[in-house]
């Protein structure tokens, strides 16, 4: 049944308002205007303090116009604000320089002469668009503005910006703040005093929490501080209450699912293995092998996420599951992102098993199994046998791509699924693999490298068990990281250049990485959107990311007597495996490479690594890759180089990095720099998500009691056929960006 909220915008703004919103914001509902919270509140009077603006925002500021020039941009120029209507049909800039009271914002007008004659020094205003940095200035880019002290209002406007609380909306040009503003009151002016409420009225009252209808009258129209507290406290809470809702009912289903219990056997492969082992488990490598143990021991499937520091030890944890696996006649998949990394983990659980993987073999151990390798790039003949093995049951566990998720690629009896990298692949992958062992679900253990605080874990994996490796194994060296200004102090980079040189001098490794390959210059955008030169039409003018090939040209004159050589995706297999295989043996001295060769990659004799460009990788992308050095004995070295200026926000990210190797450390900076999008996967596809206030950080609170009462909803009433609100407003998250980020895990 439809509600209010469902009611298209153009029954009440027209349809050239709403067809506006529907192109710019793609908010087409009632519902979705409403949901459309401000970003910020303008009390009565106050500037916008500039130094809280962040390159790259989209930002609604107040200011004080401090100066204002205009000109012609064909002839120079200047314009005198009496001869204003002479410029009306020429190309025109008009620069205004605004004031907080401490700091200056600068505008760039294209072709809006008139302005010089409005915004006059003294003139107090809105002014919303890009925050970007130009020759060390801070600018708007492609600003609009309002003009705050007009005279000659309208009674309605005059009502309206005399509140005490002005909203500021996250906006566009095409769209601005104001705009929004006057087409939410005309909405919440329209709407009746009850609306269905998606949150039971029993939560409300155990949460104490405002009703749906006194929350959006007070998020968008607040008289006093407490108004605008209050709303959003309610709207953080219904936020959290749907995710955990769709959480709670999939692990309803989990639960309700079949697995043959795998039970660990005494005297069989495992017990072979643990006895061989060169090194003793960690505290947490023994707990958590338990807990996997006791996982795999239930008649229902074990859905647990494994996730600890780079090198701490989780192959070895994943291995003794799949080995119990194995000793109860079953088969165990490995699922690697990439070709390189699963023939890393072939090569190295094969060495790991020693005479234990021969089975069938000559010297091949009494308890001995197979450990087979299904990938793309397979010949026919290597395909077969692999596929064969997988059939028949002869490989107890076998490594792959997305090749295992083929059709014709069947097991004799799949029982524990292993996904390396679990953000690379989806939920529908997941369960092609499911499908493959017949009636029984098999059990999945997730792996990450990117450790995750718990906040977001109960978040985004609430439906997963989670265990965590703290501890990193003896014989780890500390890893030394530095960030190189390269154009702020070029020697630097001379210098990173030397110490690459002298590491190889001492019998040592190095890797340089960089993010493009160097075959696509015409499509490459620099990722965090750093401006290193804009006209004055205000158009971006980045440089492409650094490439392996130009990094390989460069160095060929400044490491021209060391052996270099370069890696990448775009390789064929065989010569990808094989510049591995010489790296791996100490035949290669450089390797110049992208972000291949981020997990898995396992050389103890790699002491340093260059990465160019640095400020292009995301924190736990740098902390991945930096974890390819300092694996042996020797101490690593990451120099992260950039052409930033120190001060500079992505400056800082780096600074972040190079100042902590603890995972879960940077992981929450990661998160309190990035928008709360990003972290839900949601920006970088550009549309909505349904997180808009929560704070997977900030509101763990809010989280934990929403979880609670999602687990109570869903267990007397799983399919919320008694909560028809609740049910509607989680099946429109499930088609948003948030729940397909879920999907992903």
């Amino acid at each position: 049944m439809k509600t209010d909220m469902d009611r298209k915008l153009r029954d009440f703004l027209g349809a050239k308002t709403a067809k506006t919103f529907a192109d710019v914001l793609e908010i087409e509902t009632v519902g979705e205007l409403l949901r459309h919270y401000p970003r910020r509140y303008l009390k009565k009077g106050e500037l916008t303090p500039f130094d809280e603006l962040e390159v790259g925002d989209q930002a609604t500021v107040s200011g004080r116009v401090k100066k204002v020039t205009a000109r012609a941009l064909d002839t120079k120029v200047e314009i005198k604000a009496d001869d204003v209507y002479k410029f009306r049909k020429k190309r025109t800039i008009t620069k205004v320089v605004v004031t907080d009271g401490r700091n200056d914002l600068e505008l760039a007008f294209f072709n809006q002469p008139w302005l010089l004659t409005k915004l006059t020094p003294g003139t107090a205003a809105l002014f919303w668009g890009e925050v970007t940095m130009f020759r060390d200035t801070m600018q708007l880019k492609g600003p609009g503005t309002e003009i705050l002290d007009e005279d000659d209002l309208t009674e309605a406007e005059i009502e309206r910006r005399a509140r005490p609380f002005r909203p500021l909306y996250p906006a566009t040009g095409k769209l601005p703040t104001a705009t929004i503003e006057r087409s939410v009151k005309i909405v919440l002016d329209s709407l009746d005093d009850r609306i269905d409420d998606p949150v039971p009225d029993l939560v409300l009252r155990n949460e104490k929490l405002l009703g749906l209808r006194e929350a959006l009258q007070k998020v968008h129209l607040p008289d006093t501080e407490k108004d605008i507290h209050d709303a959003q406290q309610r709207f953080r809470f219904e936020e959290a209450l749907v995710m955990q809702t769709i959480l709670a009912q999939r692990r309803a289903v989990t639960d309700a699912l079949s697995a043959v219990p795998r039970p660990r056997q005494a005297g069989g492969l495992l017990d072979d293995f643990d006895q061989r082992l060169p090194f003793e488990l960690t505290e947490g490598q023994a707990e958590v092998g338990e807990e996997i143990f006791a996982d795999l021991a239930r008649p229902h499937p074990m859905h647990r996420l494994l996730q600890g520091e780079v090198g701490s030890g989780k192959t070895v944890v994943a291995l003794r599951a799949m080995l119990s696996v194995v000793d109860n006649g079953g088969q165990a998949a490995l699922l690697a992102p990439t070709e390189v990394l699963a023939v890393q983990h072939h090569k190295t659980l094969t060495k790991m098993l020693g005479d234990l993987a021969e089975q069938g073999m000559l010297g091949g151990a009494e308890h001995a199994t197979k450990i087979g390798l299904l990938t793309g790039s397979l010949n026919t003949a290597s395909r077969r046998t692999a596929m064969l093995d997988a059939a028949s049951g002869a490989a107890g566990i076998v490594v792959g791509t997305h090749a295992l998720l083929e059709d014709k690629v069947q097991f004799a009896d799949l029982g524990l699924v292993v996904v390396d990298e679990q953000h690379r692949f989806g939920v529908e992958q997941r369960a092609a693999l499911s499908a493959k062992s017949g009636a029984n679900t098999p059990h999945v253990l997730v792996m990450t490298a990117t450790p995750i605080p718990r906040t977001v874990a109960m978040t985004v994996f609430g439906d997963l068990a989670v265990s965590t490796l703290t501890q990193l194994p003896a014989g780890r060296s500390p890893i030394q990281s530095s960030v190189v200004p390269a154009k702020e102090r070029p020697d630097w980079l001379q210098r990173a250049w030397a110490r690459v040189r002298e590491e190889v001098g001492k019998g040592h490794q190095a890797y340089v990485v960089c993010p493009r390959i160097g075959d696509d210059v015409k499509n490459a955008k620099d990722e965090e959107g750093e401006l290193l030169e804009t006209d004055e039409g205000g158009k971006k003018q980045a440089r492409p990311p650094i490439s392996v090939l130009q990094v390989s040209e460069a160095l060929a004159e400044i490491l021209h007597d060391l052996r270099v050589e370069i890696l990448h995706g775009r390789l064929p297999a065989e010569e990808k495996d094989a510049v591995m295989s010489r790296f791996a043996a100490g035949d290669i001295d450089v390797l110049i490479a992208t972000t291949v060769i981020e997990v898995g990659v396992d050389v103890p004799n790699a002491s340093t690594m260059v990465i160019m460009d640095a400020d292009r990788f995301g924190i736990s992308q740098l902390h991945q890759l930096r974890g390819r050095v300092g694996r042996g004995k020797v101490p690593g070295l990451c120099l992260l180089v950039t052409d930033l200026w120190a001060g500079s926000k992505s400056y800082g990210r780096l600074d972040a990095v190079a100042s902590t190797t603890d995972g879960f450390e940077l992981s929450r900076i990661d998160l309190e720099t990035r928008r709360e999008g990003d972290v839900l996967g949601v920006a970088q596809s550009g549309r909505r998500s349904s997180l808009k206030l929560l704070s997977v950080l900030r509101d763990e609170d809010i989280i934990l009691a929403a979880r609670h009462e999602a687990t109570r909803i869903v267990g007397v009433d799983p399919a919320l056929s008694e909560f028809p609100e609740l049910l509607a407003i989680v099946r429109s998250a499930l088609q948003s960006e948030t729940t397909e980020y879920l999907e992903k895990h």
